[in-house]
């Protein structure tokens, strides 16, 4: 956590100094404090953030993460969008966390599954956030992604109805916020003001750096919702908004004709939600690659506000986010990624940058991100490509990759990265957008296609079976001694499975919850089979003990990266700098190995705590991470 920005005088840590009358006492909060600024040095523009490169990052879906304030739930006028005729039927309420995914609350019977979709609601808010921080830091989290919270009909918040505020049903007063925003004049910053949710946000940023975490915020500045204030004013006045020039609208209405000629782009022609205006471009844009442009003026101006609204709160940088997740990255010029790169910086030295940079060619190929990381742009993008070898190499599919074929692949990956932006890597497996890992290691397809029941009805989403989890368990053992920081999707290490989208959107199974069984064929046609769902202590025990590893042993953070044996089935590699070693092995054969260690040295395996001398021997599917003991 920065004790202070720079340039900004520094604030002593609360350790009670000037109450002790112990002057050596005093001397060692001193220290304390500036050795924390001394981690906390601006980085250089074009350099990743240190904190970046050990963080432990896990992602958080706000709707769906825990209902802290049941006052709050959502009611129907604020999820409906009626400019898309989406209106939440007469009988709606919202849906009990521990339902049956797949059954069907009274408002939704008699409709099919992804007809319902849109409108459930379980009430995940701010609150449930910071009942469960203590459990974050429990886990070893030191950094929070956070999912869209800008106020948003819809769950995902992707379709902003304002940037500046948090969704009014994050916070404890929905009614008072919404009168509050409605006071302003949304275009001009100076009239802002801080609503109930938007200051209980602020305080989950304030606990969050108590506890030496970090916070970012998701945005897509790529496009808005039809709610969106702006897009409103255009809706009312078509030509004569002024905001018309902020949109990529190809026609306004005529008025004087009974016809509707009103035609704009949304973004992948999706109506609700409309591109802002791209500009300047001077190269050819085609999805999935980069491109020379910017965005309209206007737009820009009041993204550049909000960002300095969320980074430096009433101008104190010290009580803002610490950077930004962007959206569907490739959408949007390079020219305004650069720009926003020197606005972020200008006001915090040290954010964090992370972008979307995904899909080149649906299904086959994944986008290159070099364009995006060379210092002017990004720090780091969501590093699905080193996910989709990984797991075509430790789970069993249709496409499995031997240890050569893996190791090739991950050092074409990091090789064409500059190498402080390896380390800084944020390494996604799950999201939002993905199947979450358990039922992406139970199915044998291509990585992303047809990941659904609805596309493929053989698909698996019910609990996968013993060996689902134990080849699981040793990718888990590569993402957190591999090079990058580790990304979890919430709910992963409460052992929760579930197709892609909407599926991985499932209320998080904790604890303290009992939950109905969940209909194992989900929709399909037939008898009816369950699986008992909920907390699985073994695998967040998994969880917490290999971030445990990670933390004490920085070389797993730091160091470089040198496989020793990648052939066959059976991958060995060492992290190592001048002082320290870890040795990872894997055996994915279908037979035990044997590896010989250097003689005379006794290595402490972390997995298990025992010692190990001579010989390192495997069963299959098995891993072991090897330090010297000390003597």
């Amino acid at each position: 956590m920065p004790i202070f920005e720079m340039g900004a005088a520094p604030q002593l840590l609360t350790c009670s100094c000037w109450s002790m009358k112990n002057y050596t006492t005093m001397l060692i909060c001193l220290f304390a404090a500036f050795t924390t600024q001394a981690q906390d040095i601006a980085t250089p523009f074009d350099k990743a953030p240190e904190w970046s490169k050990s963080a432990i990052w896990y992602q958080i879906f706000p709707e769906r993460f825990r209902n802290g304030d049941s006052m709050n739930n959502p009611k129907p006028e604020n999820i409906n969008i009626p400019p898309m005729g989406q209106t939440a039927p007469e009988d709606w309420a919202v849906n009990q966390w521990t339902e049956d995914w797949y059954g069907q609350q009274g408002w939704e019977a008699n409709k099919g599954f992804n007809d319902n979709m849109y409108y459930r609601r379980y009430g995940g808010d701010l609150q449930g956030v910071l009942d469960k921080l203590d459990y974050l830091q429990n886990l070893g989290v030191t950094a929070l992604f956070m999912n869209p919270l800008n106020d948003a009909p819809s769950a995902h918040k992707y379709d902003a109805r304002h940037y500046h505020h948090i969704d009014v049903n994050f916070g404890p007063d929905p009614e008072g916020d919404t009168k509050l925003i409605a006071t302003e004049n949304p275009a001009d910053p100076a009239t802002w003001k801080w609503t109930a949710a938007d200051k209980l946000f602020l305080k989950l940023v304030s606990e969050v750096h108590k506890r030496g975490m970090r916070i970012i915020m998701d945005y897509s500045w790529n496009h808005t919702g039809v709610m969106f204030w702006a897009w409103q004013d255009v809706l009312k006045n078509q030509s004569h908004s002024a905001y018309k020039d902020w949109y990529e609208i190809r026609s306004f209405d005529d008025s004087n004709t009974p016809e509707n000629e009103f035609a704009y782009t949304g973004w992948v022609g999706v109506a609700s939600l409309p591109e802002i205006r791209k500009v300047d471009v001077t190269t050819l844009r085609v999805n999935g690659h980069p491109y020379e442009g910017n965005i309209n003026e206007g737009a820009k101006k009041h993204i550049f506000a909000v960002t300095r609204r969320w980074l430096a709160p009433d101008g104190q940088a010290a009580n803002g986010i610490d950077g930004f997740r962007l959206d569907v990255a490739d959408q949007i010029g390079l020219g305004f990624w650069r720009d926003f790169r020197k606005e972020v910086r200008s006001i915090k030295p040290n954010a964090y940058l992370v972008g979307e940079i995904w899909w080149d060619t649906w299904p086959d190929k994944l986008m290159d991100p070099t364009p995006y990381i060379h210092g002017d742009i990004f720090d780091a993008v969501m590093f699905y490509q080193a996910y989709r070898p990984a797991r075509y190499f430790f789970a069993k599919t249709d496409f499995p990759l031997d240890a050569a074929q893996f190791k090739n692949e991950l050092e074409h990956e990091w090789n064409r990265l500059p190498e402080d932006k390896r380390y800084a890597m944020m390494n996604v497996s799950s999201t939002h957008d993905t199947p979450r890992l358990l039922t992406d290691f139970y199915n044998t397809n291509k990585y992303k296609f047809q990941a659904n029941p609805r596309e493929n009805p053989n698909y698996r989403t019910g609990k996968p079976d013993e060996e689902t989890y134990k080849r699981l368990r040793l990718y888990l053992v590569h993402l957190f001694t591999s090079i990058g920081a580790p990304q979890i999707w919430n709910g992963e290490e409460m052992g929760m499975w579930g197709a892609d989208d909407p599926d991985p959107r499932k209320p998080l199974w904790w604890k303290d919850y009992t939950f109905a069984n969940e209909t194992r064929n989900n929709t399909q046609p037939g008898e009816k089979e369950y699986d008992k769902v909920g907390f699985n202590q073994q695998t967040f025990d998994w969880y917490k003990k290999l971030i445990a590893i990670r933390k004490e042993n920085p070389v797993l953070m730091n160091g470089k990266i040198e496989f020793i044996e990648a052939e066959g089935k059976t991958l060995i590699y060492r992290r190592y700098n001048d002082q320290n070693e870890v040795l990872v092995f894997f055996n994915l054969e279908e037979g035990s190995i044997n590896y010989p260690l250097p003689g005379g040295t006794v290595y402490k395996t972390l997995l298990d705590d025992s010692a190990i001398s001579g010989v390192v021997h495997l069963e299959p599917l098995e891993a072991k991470i090897l330090v010297k003991r000390e003597k």
